[in-house]
């Protein structure tokens, strides 16, 4: 990236230390850094092509040097400068020393005399580059690291040897030599030459005897020697305190992110520099000011890392931020792009809470188990579709997958406007395998609309969109209008349903009078009408249908002309009640016919049903009004029917409306009404037993629309789209209500035929009009539409050639009186043409606000960006899918931008001068009337003189656009007459100016704060308050009268004394004053305020004693019996003449329709008719000819409540009930109901109702009242099915009632039955044995599971069973029930425990059983527990050594296969290898084995044991000390291992004693092993045995050691031993060897019976 702007214009921070000679230099210094880094690739091959030439001119360089040291040594005091100078070029001379080196040049002369130029200290001219601006911009010399002055530092003693440490120093001081000459290297070739001619052929010798190889070593350790002395150059140049100043420089870079929508970023850089740079960031080249966005952006600085968190991205977050360091010695700046984009499926909050997903969009998962990542194109596809009524239509494309995948397919899923599209029979969607169509078998206008294909491959999909547009059919009648549309059953019951429509685009040349709807039954084909005069309003209720019976609807426009086309049938609608309708839904009688069956429960005895109530109009229309009702608490078991009444309120006579048919729901629409005149409405109930009482009336009606037809939109702006379409955009209608849509017409510019652009009403107030005629100039007009009808036609738009958007700038002819007027706008702003101009995306330019645009410029360099063809609204347009990659990058300022054409905006109008001074004028205006379809970001003023009547020429008034509507002017000529001219601009550039303004003329304006406000006075004085009332000022200044101001003092106070009552200004003319002292006189005035200031100070009022005159009296508020409210006052000190004055917040209240006022005599009182929110406010009342006396009482929201609530209950007294009617379940599942008051008298009387009948005290229900406590109780000892129903009692205490209700019915029935049943056998279960606590299983410490249960009502005779999976369990221990606790443990559990469990108690009295099934996810929650329980008994991590390694170890209590471990080192999974091992020993220790250690091994182990839910770690750090002990271990126990491993032993074949008979050979053989090979020596009776003839003792292949004894004789008897031994150890095996005579032995055998006989 190249340069900022600011950074090109100014020279590097740098650059101060150099001069023009040095920079050259260090330019040269860099490109021949580049071509010596470039040649080193080719070392080798240069090396060995050198001609002897180049050798010889080196050697003569290299000598030539040596020889000039001592120059070095005399000039070694130089200035600081030069020492700077030397350093430099000092690196440039090694530079061109390996450079000549490694190339191989063939001209000796060339090398001496092109270096010897570039390092001369004279001053030399740049050589010319052939790059371009923007090339020599990106390269990397444009950044110079600075060269710092002072003492330069060198290295000794790096090299290993005392040779290498020598030619260093050779070549250290040759260099600077060259460095320290005035001259530089200027010895001519030849002399060269003469003097080192011997060296030169000594080298070449040398030279010819090194090898490539060789040649390559020396030449890396040369570039190794350079790096080492450079690096530790910068290091000692760092610790100079002078050189530490430096300007800022990016260690790391911001990155670029794409991002989703609601997704959080961060921006990360980090930056060097001294001092420590300050680090600002900018959006789209605009500072970013975390104030102005509290909570959008956290910006923070620690530790030099610099970050920038933008939360919850939204699409105008897409912008390039910039990261400016700067500090003393410069500025920097680093730049990123963010790219937020929309995610186009179902957006999941949570799936990017952390900020990132778990798993990349492009990747889905297939039936198959693996992940692949698919690319969907779409070839031949639809495009902007055009159809007529009647027609078949078929969108198609063909989906080309890769990879493919077989037996795979694709998901094909079609939308029309954002709603997935079902197959019906109006449309069938198709896929073949790689063709995807949707077919139109009858077009209709409904099939209008946005059409979305997406195909869905896993989690991975792509779409596309086109418009398709409907026309109407041709008329049968010509003039008549097209079909409605959308045709629609919203509301259906037994009496009627309510059917809506939309009104078509086209009326046929004459407004449509109405509507005629024909209804047909499901299963027919008979039509027939449902209106005998055409409706209006597009929703109308047909009456007159057959209970339980389907239809279908369709609706027909008319005209003068005549009636149109049906528009498309409805749905089947029944004419049931919706609960009906659900019932049958769920119990269906019979397969469906198109006909319902409709039963009734026969009666079982006849009540006269109660009124209805809730009756309210929910529709009101000028054709008819809908009721609505609740039925009857009082109702029967029959079925009831209604009568409705109607009452015209000016005849108040109650006529019923349908008396041959009566309504059976609880719905009903009426007609034959009068508009304009106002009805009330009642119903009654009837059944068998007769007709009940009316219900409560309705408020007064008025017959009319109440849904107004809609405002026409305003401002309509077009706009280029493509060859063939235009995008129309306009101001939605305003205050409109159900609004359905808007219809879009076009015409040719001067045909004067309009063509409709939509049949289809589309929401939003934008649309893309297709197929227009390229070329062609087109106006269009907008108008909204509702249920109520179609609004008047917007103003036409302006003209508009259809033609490709390609964008544009700021017409030259826009300020036309500007262009040869000397400092005009022009010139003035194009200075600012080098501004960076933002790119803007096609979205942003549709959707988003731009808050800091550009200047405006005349010239072309405008920014524009190129739009792509849109064929759908934005509003429509679906969301993009994720792998749709983001427009990259953002071109420079210099280059073109294309952008939308969005219209410049209309001119402002109403120019006014709103202040003027001596040299200054603030001027105002209006906002344009169109903004051309983007935010008006500003505006430019000019300004002319007049003189004498001739205008002068125009001169520019801002430079900088303001955003507000109002500018001052300043320096301005005095008394001199002035005319002005506002033009405004967005992002499409500047509009034209506005008409030329009246003529203002410049002078100091007077009188511009309003006048002192008049008639002061005061009344309801207090001793702490009173009021203060005055009237406006009669002069308001130049602008109207904003508020004001209350002042006051202490009558005897100096004017210095007074002090403000308000902070802000107030809007009323009165104030009551608080906080005076009782008996202290005030004094008081008004100031009133406009936008000039505040004007002078009214007369004072006063002064006024803070005082309670005694008989004061304040207004009282009362409510009687009938809950009428009334404020009341009463005056004891009045006049003959005086009388009672009632305001409303110090308003007459004389013509209220609201209030009835009553005086008579010293008392007044006002009567609130209805009081409600209107009423709200201070009331007061005034005694006239009295000093003051008056009073108020406020009424606010609180109040009003408080006295609505009194109202009520003074009319309508109720007994306070302070608990309503309860239920509950008592101990043997007895039902107690009770409630109760807060206060009941001793005549307190109780009615107790059960389905509308009243229920006695007897055998099933017991009744109790407690009067002192207020309770009422009622007890059934149990619930049958025939107690299912509504409880009421019904209280009447005086005047007083009240009741509390309770429905037990359905399903709350059942569980209370069920609950009362149940706590009846719990009473029963709980007389024998049982268990207070079921069974239920905890882990102990030991990690062994224990079942457990607690018992109650137990003796010595009863019995406990264990069993599982129905096997009775065996427990060796007997259980005790002191405790009442009876448990079961199993040791080590496994899954093998896995099971249901059941335990019994039994003895006499009964059984109890209890049971726990630990299996599926039972099991599993106990598997996980039992794993938590291991987990935590693991000890901390040990270490030990082995021969084989370092292992890390924890015990555990015992180990199972559902523990999973886990083993990371350094924060990284470890890998399992040969080397490195896990696993489990004894099923108690967790280990890790690592083989061979190595220093690499050393760090932070951490084993992690998994339970299922959470993880348990365990930490060792195997470093440092604990490593090095450990691993010298090992290698004691390794060699001890290999010791003995290879340790002599006898593996075996020697007995421990051999037999054997005199006279025979003994042959012994034995394996020996031992590594080295073990030396073997035989022992007999502890002393050394040699081989002899007789012995003979061998050892062969260092293995088999042979014992050879011929002809045994008794002397060899006796113990033998074998010594093997090797240096890791020896072993001795010893045997014993009997030799036996046999003669002796038989004789021995035969002495033993004899000596046998001689014992008896």
């Amino acid at each position: 990236m190249s340069l900022p702007f600011y950074q090109k214009l100014h020279e590097h921070y740098d650059r101060s230390y150099r001069n023009k000679d040095l920079r050259t230099t260090m330019s040269q210094y860099h490109e021949q850094e580049k071509k010596s880094s470039a040649i080193y690739t080719h070392g080798s091959t240069a090396y060995s092509s050198r001609s002897l030439a180049a050798r010889r001119q080196e050697s003569q360089a290299f000598s030539q040097a040596s020889s000039s040291s001592a120059s070095y040594l005399q000039q070694a005091s130089q200035a600081t400068t030069e020492s700077s100078l030397a350093s430099a070029v000092s690196r440039k001379a090694a530079s061109a020393y390996d450079y000549g080196y490694s190339h191989g040049l063939t001209d000796s002369n060339l090398m001496l005399e092109d270096y010897s130029s570039k390092l001369s200290p004279q001053m030399k001219r740049a050589k010319k580059s052939l790059l371009s601006g923007e090339e020599k911009e990106n390269l990397p010399s444009d950044y110079m690291v600075p060269i710092f002055s002072g003492r330069q530092v060198h290295v000794s003693g790096i090299t290993d040897t005392e040779e290498e440490r020598i030619k260093e120093a050779a070549a250290y001081i040759a260099q600077r030599n060259l460095l320290a000459s005035e001259e530089g290297i200027t010895t001519s070739k030849q002399s060269t030459v003469s003097k080192q001619s011997l060296s030169t052929l000594h080298q070449e010798e040398v030279f010819e005897k090194k090898s490539r190889k060789v040649a390559i070593r020396e030449k890396a350790e040369r570039l190794s020697l350079r790096k080492t002395l450079e690096e530790t150059e910068a290091f000692h140049r760092k610790m100079n305190e002078d050189h530490l100043l430096h300007a800022p420089e990016f260690v790391i870079k911001p990155r670029s992110h794409t991002v989703w929508e609601k997704e959080n970023v961060k921006l990360h850089c980090s930056v060097s520099g001294w001092p420590a740079p300050r680090v600002t960031w900018y959006k789209n080249q605009v500072p970013i000011n975390v104030h102005a966005n509290p909570g959008k952006y956290i910006i923070e600085s620690r530790y030099g890392m610099h970050t920038l968190e933008i939360n919850k991205c939204d699409f105008e977050d897409t912008a390039q931020y910039r990261a400016s360091a700067m500090n003393a010695k410069g500025e920097l700046s680093a730049y990123a792009s963010v790219v937020v984009k929309r995610y186009k499926g179902e957006f999941d909050e949570t799936r990017f809470h952390a900020g990132a997903s778990t798993l990349p969009l492009s990747f889905a998962v297939t039936p198959y188990g693996y992940a692949s990542k698919f690319d969907i194109h779409f070839d031949d596809k639809f495009d902007v579709s055009f159809g007529r009524e009647g027609e078949t239509l078929s969108l198609g494309c063909r989906v080309v997958i890769t990879p493919e995948i077989k037996h795979f397919q694709p998901e094909i899923q079609w939308y029309r406007n954002g709603i997935p599209v079902s197959s019906s029979k109006w449309v069938q969607p198709h896929w073949s395998g790689d063709r995807a169509t949707l077919t139109f078998s009858h077009l209709n206008k409904e099939d209008e609309g946005l059409y979305t294909i997406r195909v869905r491959m896993g989690e991975y999909y792509e779409q596309y969109s086109a418009y398709v547009f409907v026309r109407d059919g041709d008329a049968e009648i010509e003039g008549a209008p097209a079909s409605p549309l959308d045709v629609v059953c919203v509301d259906a019951n037994k009496d009627y349903i309510i059917v809506t429509w939309k009104q078509p685009a086209v009326d046929g040349g004459s407004p449509i009078l109405g509507y005629f709807i024909d209804k047909c039954e499901v299963g027919t084909d008979s039509w027939s009408q449902c209106n005998d005069t055409p409706v209006k309003f597009a929703r109308f209720p047909v009456t007159g249908l057959l209970e339980g019976r389907s239809y279908i609807f369709r609706v027909r426009a008319v005209n003068k002309s005549g009636i149109g086309l049906p528009s498309r049938v409805s749905e089947p609608a029944a004419a049931l009640d919706p609960a009906e309708k659900a019932r049958l839904r769920s119990h269906p009688s019979a397969p469906w016919t198109g006909q319902i069956i409709v039963t009734e429960e026969e009666p079982r005895e006849g009540i006269v049903p109660g009124p209805p109530t809730d009756l309210s109009v929910t529709e009101a229309t000028q054709s008819y009004v809908v009721l609505s009702w609740k039925p009857p608490g009082q109702r029967g078991h029959e079925g009831i029917l209604y009568f409705v009444e109607k009452c015209d309120m000016e005849t108040e006579n109650w006529q019923r409306v349908n008396t041959e048919l009566p309504v059976k729901s609880p719905r009903f629409a009426l007609f034959d009404l009068t508009e304009g005149k106002s009805y009330r409405f009642r119903v009654r109930c009837s059944n068998s037993a007769g007709v009940g009482e009316p219900s409560e009336a309705t408020e007064v009606t008025v017959v009319g629309d109440k849904l107004d037809i809609p405002k026409a939109p305003g401002n309509i702006i077009p706009s280029r789209n493509t060859d063939t379409s235009v995008v129309v955009s306009w101001e939605e209608s305003k205050d409109a209500k159900e609004l359905v849509g808007y219809y879009i017409e076009s015409s040719v510019v001067g045909s004067g035929k309009w063509e409709p652009c939509n049949n289809n009403p589309v929401k939003g107030p934008r649309f893309t009009c297709h197929g227009l005629a390229t070329g062609q100039s087109y106006i269009f007009r907008v108008r909204a539409v509702n249920a109520a009808g179609l609004s008047e036609y917007s103003q036409d738009s302006e003209a508009i050639e259809v033609k490709a958007a390609i964008g544009g700038g700021v017409s030259p002819d826009v300020w036309p009186e500007l262009n040869d007027a000397p400092g005009g706008l022009t010139d003035s702003r194009g200075g600012m043409q080098g501004t960076s101009q933002p790119a803007f995306k096609k979205d942003a330019l549709l959707d988003s606000k731009l808050s800091k645009p550009s200047l405006p410029s005349s010239s072309h360099n405008l920014g524009q960006k190129e739009v792509s063809k849109v064929s759908e609204t934005v509003q429509e347009e679906l969301t993009p899918p994720p792998q749709k990659a983001a427009l990259k990058g953002e071109s420079k300022s210099d280059d073109p931008k294309k952008k939308k054409n969005l219209a410049a905006p209309s001119p402002p109008y109403d120019i006014t001068c709103l202040e003027s001074f001596r040299d200054s004028m603030v001027l105002g205006w209006k906002q344009p009337d169109k903004s051309g379809g983007a935010e008006i970001t500003g505006y430019y003023v000019n300004y002319r003189e007049v003189i004498d009547g001739v205008p002068g020429k125009w001169r520019e008034a801002n430079i900088k656009a303001v955003s507000e509507e109002a500018y001052k002017i300043s320096n301005l000529k005095e008394n001199t007459v002035y005319q002005f001219q506002v033009a405004a601009m967005n992002i499409a550039g500047l509009g034209v100016p506005s008409a030329v303004s009246e003529c203002f003329k410049c002078e100091e304006w007077t009188i511009a704060v309003p006048g002192p406000p008049q008639n002061l006075k005061y009344s309801e004085v207090r001793k702490t308050s009173l009021v203060l009332q005055w009237k406006p000022p009669i002069h308001s200044g130049r602008t109207p009268v904003t508020g004001y101001f209350v002042d006051m003092k202490e009558a005897n106070a100096k004017d210095d004394q007074w002090r403000g009552l308000n902070k802000a200004a107030l809007t009323n003319k009165y104030l009551k004053v608080q906080g005076l002292q009782e008996g202290v006189s005030y004094v008081f005035r008004v100031r009133a305020i406009n936008q000039a200031g505040v004007g002078k100070p009214s007369d004072l009022a006063g002064p006024v004693v803070a005082e309670t005159r005694p008989g004061t009296k304040e207004l009282v508020v009362s409510v009687n019996d009938d809950g009428i409210i009334s404020l009341n006052f009463e005056c004891d000190q009045m006049a003959p003449n005086s009388e009672f004055t009632w305001s409303k917040d110090y308003v007459a209240t004389e013509d209220s329709a609201r209030l009835e006022v009553e005086s008579k005599g010293n008392k007044t009182k006002i009567t609130f008719k209805e009081l409600g929110m209107e009423d709200l406010g201070i009331y007061s009342c005034d005694v006239t000819e009295t000093d003051g006396i008056a009073a108020s009482y406020l009424i606010d929201e609180e109040e009003l409540k408080r006295l609505l609530a009194l109202s009520q209950e003074h009319k309508f007294p109720t007994v306070a009930v302070k608990s309503d009617l309860a239920v509950e379940i008592l101990e043997k599942g007895q039902v107690r109901f009770w409630m109760q008051a807060e206060k009941l008298s001793g005549n307190a009387k109780v009615n107790y109702v059960f389905n509308e009948k009243e229920i006695f005290e007897g055998p099933k229900y017991k009744m109790h009242i407690d009067r002192n406590t207020g309770i009422i109780e009622m007890f059934m000892d149990k619930l049958l099915d025939e107690d299912e129903g509504t409880y009421t009692f019904q209280l009447q205490d005086g005047r007083a009632t009240g009741h509390s209700t309770l429905v037990l019915i359905g399903d709350v029935y059942k569980n209370l039955q069920k609950e009362a049943e149940f706590q009846r056998q719990e009473w029963i279960r709980k007389q024998g044995p049982h268990f207070a606590e079921y069974l239920s299983w905890e882990v102990t410490g030991e990690c062994n599971v224990l079942l457990k249960c607690k018992v109650a009502n137990i003796k010595k005779e009863t019995h406990i069973l264990w069993y599982k999976d129905e096997r009775e369990i065996s427990v060796d221990e007997k259980h005790d029930f002191k405790d009442g606790i009876c448990t079961l443990l199993i040791t080590e559990f496994s899954k093998k425990d896995a099971g249901i469990y059941e335990v019994i108690l039994k003895d006499d009295r009964g059984k109890d059983k209890s049971r726990l099934k630990l299996v599926d996810k039972a099991f599993q929650e106990l598997m996980t527990e039992v794993c938590k329980k291991i987990a935590l008994s693991a000890s901390d991590l040990k270490i030990q050594s082995t021969a084989e390694g370092i292992r890390l170890y924890s015990l555990v209590t015992y180990y199972l296969d559902d523990l999973k471990v886990n083993w990371s080192h350094n924060g990284t999974a470890i890998r399992y290898t040969d080397r490195v091992k896990s696993g489990v020993t004894g099923e108690q220790q967790i280990w890790l084995q690592i083989s061979e250690p190595t220093p690499n091994d050393q760090g932070k182990y951490v084993m992690e044991l998994f339970d299922g839910k959470t993880g348990h770690q365990k930490t060792v750090d195997l470093s440092g000390q604990d490593y090095e002990e450990a691993f010298a271990e090992f290698q004691r126990l390794k060699q001890a291992a290999i010791a003995e491993k290879n340790r002599a032993r006898v593996v075996g074949g020697l007995p421990d004693v051999v037999t054997i008979q005199e006279g025979k050979t003994l042959n012994l053989t034995c394996t020996v092993w031992g590594d080295p090979t073990p030396e073997i020596s035989w022992l007999k009776n502890e002393k050394s045995l040699d081989s002899d003839d007789h012995c003979n003792l061998r050892f062969e292949a260092g293995k088999t050691a042979f014992f050879t004894v011929t002809g045994v004789t008794t002397a060899d008897s006796g113990k033998y031993g074998l010594v093997v031994k090797n240096k890791y150890g020896s072993e001795t095996i010893d045997f014993t060897i009997s030799v036996f005579i046999p003669e002796e032995e038989a004789r021995m055998a035969a002495a033993k019976p004899q000596k046998g006989a001689k014992s008896k």
